[in-house]
């Protein structure tokens, strides 16, 4: 007997067998209304399949493990084979169905159980929880059925039906297979104002297909019909975009709209008029307000493919998806262009993908999560965001993770203090070996990568010379290989937090209770990292400045009625205050012109851009007679007392060789993490003097007003403008449109920190929704800045106390010399900030943790340093004097007695 449900058989409208979706087609054909053919492959085969594939669901309640589950069970049953003679007999019937030159369209639909709640219920939508395939040839259909199965268990739909309050376990898919109708225009129709539930039609209505509409990729009319009256109310818009099938049997795709089509209304009153009616028809046949899909072919023969009840504004809370910039804003503060946005996509990409492989995630697994690995973050509003639910599904996979998610929950900006269940600890020791194994072989590793690294980066020498063909064989070269090899940095940001839980466990228990003061001691010494040899160069030639008066007074007056910094790097490289210092400035430049404030971001120079930033950068140490020797001896003075800290207080010579073997090893992952961070710093060096260069060809070519426009083209379009790959030619039309979004948004006030945006809505174009559950209203804005006398609280970071003047740095794109001998009071910092820091005698960072940027820079300057205050740049007035103490992790506006 046939497994495949055909037309007219009475299983076909018992939704918990075909689902809500397949029964009510059904219905709705045998009552006479013109819905295109179909037969399904019922529950029951996926239940034959998914039996000996599933593993038992974990408990609803651990999120990490539950999309690692929900990403398990996808890939499996992405692999499943349809059982006994099923393969066949769906081709054989999907070609009856299609004709001699027909598609057919094969969608998902998740079954209604004994109370009928499922795909397309009464109750709940669950609209995008499973996928549809559409333009599907009949030999493809096998394998399109698998993958409906497979969609049923994505992270977000498994997520979506915890948060619902249903079973897990209940997820069984049917899946209808059904002719592609051929229409030409396609519309959404609301038989009731799905906002308001008043006796109004709502359509939406586009050139091509549904897709278009459903999924908001096409331009689209809005047409409003008055039940009562039948007046017609239109919002017409020029339409520039639809969705149909490609030049093969692929899609959809977009299309341009032909052009006598553009400004006219997709539907005419007469069509509006039908749509209400039958949309009218519908609901009385159900008796429930319905949300219907249907298309228009040539011939303007109205088609049905879809109804459901419509599920109003007000209903069940929608699910969200979380983003934070909490610790990415280190990377890419502010607003980001184009082309800084491409690379960071491919970036997070490319090298999470390389850790995860390396890590032991099978490759099955990474593809079924590629999705994810293409979301990791993403653009609000002109600024970069961690899409945290992508991060948890794929950090979920790595083996151990459990372990070490308290502290990366923390560097996350997440809420919660994660600590591991027993079967999570139990399932992880399987693992151990593997990771010691792998911790063995890091130190190889990481020397062969940066070995690597060099090699490479000695090979770009003279670039500014090569031609475009060169220039994008080696960009493509490049990340080709970054993509092979970078997870080697992030294998070592795990094991920088394995080291750290363990660490910390064994002070707390063994010490103080207070380990994260001693600990930021304990991490200053040891070998100097690349970023900080770059500091103390600067240092170094900061003091032969010093020690010639005229360059240095020249300096000094640099930036006011001086000459310019530009104007004095030329005259030291020249050699007119000596070879030596000549010789120094050179230097510097060529090994550490890649560090700067912002220097992930493309659109932002670096030295190796304006090498006069160097004399920037070395002016407030000019001033402030800053030595090596002084750097290194506070770095010593803070490791030794903490030392002494530790033998006073640890009992037992096993416990304090314990501890200092852990010191030991965090201290090494790191001066590796520090190391490869700079790295990141050249990486995106290398990549911003290709993309600069070539946007300079371009202007000469005429293709854009100026080189530097090219920082408004993703790094796609730059380089197809050479490969013949763009879609767009029109550069210069992209760079104006990209350039007014951006100053539209550097006019609107910063989104947050963390954000909800509802799971199946498109991101909204402008301002986001803050904070809180999707659909909340936003936050009130924050109070002006405004000194509050008493105590701020935050994580110590690097020991000392100092009193000082507030410099609250919102941007950071300004001189150091203003930040000299001042507190920083900021949001976040990142590599580039160096110079800044250096200048000041304290700062306060509202994020951060123990192993963030700024503590591990204020401990190696030896600032006193606190982390993680929040909203220290609103409670903290620019120029108000502050008492900071780096050891206790406190923060004290000075009161007007203590001022004056």
């Amino acid at each position: 007997m046939t497994a495949l449900i055909r037309a007219g058989d009475a299983r076909l409208t018992d939704a918990t067998v075909t689902g809500h979706k397949f029964a009510r087609q059904e219905l709705l054909r045998r009552a006479g209304f013109q819905v295109p053919e179909f037969f399904c492959v019922p529950v029951t085969v996926f239940d034959a399949v998914a039996r000996d594939l599933l593993p038992p669901a974990p408990d609803p309640g651990r999120e990490a493990e539950l999309t690692a589950w929900a990403a398990d069970a996808a890939a499996r049953l992405s692999s499943a084979v349809p059982p006994g003679r099923l393969e066949a007999e769906l081709r054989e019937e999907a070609a009856a169905l299609a004709g001699d030159h027909g598609l057919l369209a094969v969608r998902a639909c998740v079954v209604a159980d004994a109370e009928g709640v499922g795909e397309d219920g009464v109750s709940d939508a669950f609209a995008g929880m499973t996928e549809s395939y559409l333009y599907v040839r009949p030999e493809d259909v096998p394998g399109r059925v698998v993958q409906c199965w497979a969609s049923g268990f994505t992270p977000e739909s498994i997520l979506y039906r915890v948060r619902r309050g249903l079973s897990v376990g209940s997820v069984r898919v049917a899946v209808g297979v059904q002719v592609m109708v051929p229409g030409t225009r396609s519309f959404v129709a609301f038989s009731r104002d799905p906002r308001t539930g008043e006796a109004a039609c709502v359509i939406a209505a586009a050139h091509g297909i549904g897709e278009g509409v459903v999924q908001e990729r096409a331009d689209v009319d809005h047409f409003f019909v008055d039940t009562a009256s039948g007046r017609i109310r239109s919002e017409v818009v020029v339409k520039r975009v639809m969705m149909t099938r490609g030049d093969g049997d692929e899609g959809p795709v977009p299309r341009p709209v032909p052009a006598e089509q553009a400004g006219q209304p997709v539907l005419t009153d007469g069509e509006v008029r039908r749509v209400s009616d039958l949309a009218a028809e519908v609901e009385d046949f159900f008796g429930l307000p319905q949300d219907m899909e249907g298309t228009i072919t040539p011939d303007g023969a109205i088609h049905l493919v879809q109804a459901r009840p419509v599920v109003f504004a007000g209903g069940p809370e929608e699910p969200a998806v979380r983003w934070s910039n909490h610790n990415i804003t280190e990377s890419f503060p502010g607003l980001s262009g184009a082309l800084t946005y491409s690379q960071a996509r491919v970036f997070y990409r490319s090298i999470f993908r390389d850790l995860y492989r390396r890590m032991g995630v099978p490759d099955r697994r990474l593809r079924a999560l590629e999705h994810h690995l293409n979301r990791m973050v993403g653009l609000v509003d002109g600024r970069i965001y961690y899409r945290l639910d992508a991060w948890l599904a794929l950090h979920g996979q790595i083996p151990g993770f459990p372990l070490v998610r308290r502290w990366w929950e923390r560097s996350m900006g997440i809420d919660g203090d994660h600590r591991p269940s027993r079967p999570e600890v139990l399932r992880a020791l399987p693992s151990v070996p593997r990771l010691l194994a792998r911790l063995l072989r890091q130190p190889r590793e990481t020397g062969d990568f940066l070995r690597w690294w060099d090699r490479l980066v000695d090979q770009s020498a003279g670039m500014d010379e090569w031609t475009p063909d060169r220039l994008i064989a080696f960009y493509r070269r490049l990340w080709a290989e970054v993509g092979r090899r970078w997870g080697v940095t992030l294998v070592n940001s795990f094991f920088l937090l394995v080291w750290t839980t363990l660490t910390s466990a064994a002070l707390r228990r063994w010490v103080t209770d207070d380990e994260q003061r001693l600990l930021g001691g304990l991490l200053t010494g040891g070998r100097e990292n690349r970023s900080l040899l770059g500091v103390r160069s600067a240092i170094a030639l900061a003091e032969l400045v010093g020690g010639h008066p005229e360059l240095a007074g020249r300096i000094r007056r640099c930036g006011g009625e001086g000459d310019s910094a530009d104007e004095i790097w030329v005259d030291v490289v020249a050699g007119r205050y000596g070879a030596e210092i000549a010789r120094a400035a050179a230097t510097h430049l060529r090994r550490y012109g890649d560090r700067a404030l912002h220097d992930l971001k493309l659109e932002e120079p670096s030295p190796r851009q304006r090498p006069g930033m160097i004399i920037e950068m070395v002016k407030p140490m000019v001033h402030g007679g800053l030595t090596v020797a002084g750097s290194r001896a506070k770095e010593l003075a803070a490791r030794a007392e903490a030392e002494r800290e530790l033998r006073g207080r640890c009992r037992g010579t096993v416990r304090l060789l314990t501890i200092r073997a852990l010191v030991a090893g965090l201290r090494r992952a790191v001066k590796t993490r520090e190391d490869t961070r700079y790295c990141r710093s050249q990486l995106f060096g290398l990549t911003r003097q290709v993309m600069w260069r070539l946007g300079d060809l371009l202007a000469e070519a005429g293709r854009l007003d100026r080189g530097r426009d090219v920082v408004d083209l993703t790094v796609e379009e730059v380089l197809g403008a050479y490969d013949g790959t763009l879609v767009d030619a029109d550069l210069r039309s992209l760079v104006r449109a990209r350039r007014e979004e951006r100053r539209a948004a550097q006019g609107r006030p910063d989104p947050g920190v963390e954000l909800a945006m509802p799971l199946n809505r498109p991101m909204p174009l402008n301002r986001p929704m803050p904070g809180g559950p999707a659909g909340a209203p936003p936050d009130p804005p924050a109070p002006e800045p405004a000194t509050v006398a008493g105590d701020l609280r935050g994580l110590p970071s690097s020991n000392g106390v100092v009193r000082g003047e507030a410099r609250v740095v919102l941007d950071p794109s300004i001189s150091p010399e203003s930040c000299r001998d001042r507190i920083i009071v900021a949001k976040e910092t990142d590599p580039g900030w160096l110079f800044l820091m250096m200048a000041a005698r304290g700062m306060v960072v509202e994020r951060g943790t123990l192993l963030s940027h700024t503590a591990i820079t204020g401990r190696l300057l030896g600032i006193p340093t606190v982390v993680s205050v929040p909203r220290a740049t609103t409670l903290i007035k620019d120029g108000a004097l502050v008492e900071v103490d780096g050891a206790e992790g406190r923060v004290r506006v000075l009161s007007a007695a203590e001022t004056s």
